[in-house]
């Protein structure tokens, strides 16, 4: 299964042959070095784990610079992320991955961490309607009532209210791939991608 690290750019449009514009999200992914590699006898359950990025020396510490070695690296990566794989064949220590292993017109999905949009209200957190618009309504944006009176006199589990919104992993499923440059390792994927710009990215074969 193909999988790879990637720091997202931003969004632009692509036209196809036909000159019809299509929404891609730009990905820069890779070359990503494979820096463990864990079987099912000795670790009980088949993955790799990929780098992604370079820290300075003097910010890597002592474990994490030996760690690179094992793989053949001359520096720690930024960033290590496990993937969980049916069967490791194929992979070795050191290997480097590339976008080249994605496809024109393959599927994936994308994990990333949201924007964080801060403590919001029920309107823009959980899409609420809101009170009548005319007349001036005090408590405009407000949830209303809470919970039930008598029985059982408390406010359910659950229910949709004020809070932390964004700032969450979350993973977009079934995005296609409309264009494979792998020159300058970069993905465009049709469709929005979670997180801000310069964010990482983990992409999965779907």
């Amino acid at each position: 299964m193909a999988a790879i690290i990637g720091r997202k750019l931003g969004m632009t449009q692509i036209f196809d042959e036909a000159g019809a514009s299509i929404p891609v999200t730009v990905i820069e992914a890779g070359p990503c070095p494979v820096t463990q590699v864990k079987t099912v006898a000795t670790d009980g359950y088949a993955a790799i784990q990929l780098g992604f990025g370079e820290k300075k020396e003097k910010r890597a510490p002592k474990a994490e610079r030996g760690h690179a070695k094992k793989a053949g690296l001359d520096y720690a990566p930024r960033t290590l992320r496990e993937f969980r794989m049916d069967t490791v064949e194929g992979y070795e220590l050191g290997q480097r991955l590339t976008v080249e292993q994605f496809e024109v017109g393959s599927r994936v999905k994308v994990t990333g961490t949201t924007k964080g949009r801060g403590f919001q209200g029920v309107m823009k957190r959980h899409g609420f309607g809101g009170r009548p618009g005319s007349h001036g309504h005090p408590m405009a944006r407000n949830p209303g009532t809470l919970g039930p009176g008598t029985n059982p006199s408390r406010v359910i589990k659950g229910k949709k209210m004020p809070g932390q919104m964004g700032n969450t992993q979350h993973t977009e499923r079934n995005l296609r791939v409309v264009r494979v440059d792998a020159e300058r390792n970069l993905i465009f994927l049709r469709g929005a991608v979670p997180g801000a710009r310069n964010s990482l990215v983990y992409i999965r074969k779907a």
